[in-house]
């Protein structure tokens, strides 16, 4: 069945179309009465009595009509009930659209053009070689490491994240996924980077934590390091709830001609929100983004209360 690719406020949907490629069909479908009985049969299912009070017409036109639209395949017959000692017919549309087709030719088609957006683009210009992704995505080790001695819960959230990149860009040859346990400091400069995790959980997050713009608070404490949650340099505000997180894109402060994306949490939880902000509302979060430095402070909220963070909520950004 064809689809027609439909951009809306909340992303893009498809709705199954019927190709009009023949004059007989187009008049079918022109004649204003079979055009408003499908669109009375895009609303809810009808019998053709119904139809005919609606329309103020005769309930034979109404059969002549249904016949039509029941030769073409733009309707059918979806149960049968009895009314008044009779037996009633209820229809309902098949497609959901009509599209003219004049001519066979056309473009080859991906679900690259899904994400073609100016806004995507420019976000992850630096990533894009040619349509290729270009850079190394970095996820903690689940193996305790580091000095807050943490094990990973967040690394698999990269796995909605590739998906997504997976929209608008290929992958290339090499591997791009890492732990942050095998990034070392040599190879943090010679690579894009988008790291998941915190500080805890993803070393790489604490190497670059000092040049954020929204900064973790790490202290030493007796039993090793307390971690105080998220502080704005910009605004001088604290963050500390678990479900809170920040997504920065900077220059590698190794490397200025490298990139970085950082999405992190306070907790998983947090990771977890950056990763759905980036990927289900990047519209309304990059809304107005021009340069190459950008953060966002991002809250995960659970409204529906199955213990699962299903909205999210941008704080802060610039």
């Amino acid at each position: 069945m064809n689809k027609l690719i439909k951009e809306t406020r909340k992303g893009c949907i498809s709705k199954n179309v019927f190709l009009c490629n023949s004059v007989k069909k187009l008049r079918i479908i022109g004649n204003p009465f079979c055009f408003k009985i499908l669109k009375m049969l895009s609303k809810k299912e009808m019998y053709p009595m119904e139809i005919a009070k609606e329309l103020r017409i005769h309930e034979q036109k109404v059969y002549y009509y249904i016949k039509l639209l029941l030769k073409e395949g733009l309707i059918k017959n979806t149960r049968i009930v009895e009314k008044k000692g009779g037996m009633a017919r209820y229809y309902k549309n098949i497609y959901d659209s009509i599209a003219v087709e004049i001519s066979e030719g056309g473009e080859p088609f991906s679900q690259s053009t899904l994400l073609n957006e100016p806004l995507i683009q420019n976000f992850f210009k630096e990533f894009n070689n040619n349509g290729v992704f270009n850079g190394k995505i970095v996820v903690g080790s689940p193996d305790a490491h580091g000095p807050f001695k943490s094990r990973a819960r967040d690394g698999h959230y990269a796995i909605y994240l590739g998906i997504f990149l997976g929209g608008f860009l290929k992958l290339p040859k090499d591997f791009i996924v890492k732990l942050d346990v095998d990034v070392k400091a040599e190879k943090m400069i010679e690579e894009n980077l988008i790291v998941v995790g915190g500080p805890g959980p993803n070393s790489v997050s604490s190497e670059i934590n000092k040049h954020l713009p929204v900064q973790f608070n790490i202290k030493p404490g007796g039993n090793g390091y307390l971690f105080g949650g998220l502080f704005s340099k910009r605004t001088g505000r604290t963050y500390n709830e678990d479900t809170i997180g920040v997504i920065v894109k900077m220059k590698n402060p190794f490397n200025k001609d490298k990139t970085i994306i950082l999405l992190a949490g306070n907790k998983a939880v947090g990771t977890k929100a950056c990763v759905m902000a980036l990927c289900n509302n990047w519209k309304e979060l990059l809304n107005n983004y021009e340069s190459e430095e950008f953060y966002a402070v991002i809250q995960g909220f659970d409204l529906d209360g199955d213990g699962k963070i299903d909205n999210i909520e941008v704080l802060e950004k610039g």
